[in-house]
């Protein structure tokens, strides 16, 4: 099926490339501002650079094109992630004060895209003016991902894995609600859509955390390339599904 939107398609596969991506934001940013000890400032300036460019490269895009859309999901991820602990950690406001100002960044950039649009719905998005609120509300729910995250793992005593579990359950119980009620799908959609940031924000430092701090040890290199792995091979795969259905109708 060819793509009249510029942006992906929300299927199942659309929810498992966002977790890995987010996933991988978290431990590639990680990597980048820990592990390479170029710490928070410079890694926010790096990644949002890096988003920077991608975005620009998205927005000058005519058609829909995989590769570069999921490389926009993840340096929003990436930048969101030294960007949340930037605020959290080194400005000292906490991972409580720095969700809350997220969340009221992000209602706030909605609250506009609504006015603006009439509707906050994602399956057909055309203009350049609409895919900046798109990507604007993207990278304010990936960094208060991180946020949040980080709240639930070590403010509230649940735990990397406790954490997940709970995001994870939520997240399954917007999916239900997406089939047997008849709740707004555009309000499950954003709901589901944020929440899968701190579920990756969450699982990525079970992933990489050592063993004696609840993780299960994979490290920062190490997480990172496994969902790399993941994330190139399902793109590769709906890219090509992608093109068999083009070509297909164009016969």
């Amino acid at each position: 099926m060819q793509h009249m939107s510029k942006v992906a398609e929300v299927t199942i596969f659309f929810w498992i490339m966002k977790i890995c991506a987010t996933t991988l934001g978290e431990t590639a940013g990680d990597l980048l501002s820990m592990t390479m000890n170029v710490g928070y400032a410079l890694s926010s300036i790096i990644l949002f650079s890096l988003f920077l460019v991608t975005l620009i490269a998205q927005l000058l895009s005519k058609h829909f094109h995989p590769v570069l859309y999921w490389s926009v999901i993840l340096t929003t991820s990436t930048a969101g992630t030294t960007m949340s602990d930037y605020m959290d950690r080194t400005l000292g406001l906490g991972y409580a004060t720095g969700s809350l100002i997220l969340i009221t960044c992000l209602l706030l950039v909605l609250t506009i895209w609504h006015f603006s649009e009439k509707t906050l719905s994602v399956s057909n998005i055309k203009t350049v003016k609409v895919e900046l609120f798109y990507w604007i509300a993207i990278l304010f729910s990936n960094t208060l991902g991180t946020a949040l995250g980080d709240f639930l793992a070590d403010d509230s005593g649940l735990g990397f894995l406790g954490s997940a579990i709970l995001i994870g359950g939520i997240i399954s119980l917007i999916a239900l609600a997406s089939f047997v009620t008849q709740l707004n799908r555009v309000m499950l959609f954003w709901i589901a859509f944020v929440l899968t940031r701190p579920f990756g924000a969450t699982f990525g430092d079970l992933l990489t955390k050592p063993l004696e701090k609840g993780g299960l040890g994979f490290g920062t290199i190490g997480s990172s390339i496994i969902l790399a792995t993941l994330l190139i091979a399902f793109v590769v795969y709906v890219s090509r599904v992608d093109k068999k259905l083009i070509t297909n109708n164009g016969n």
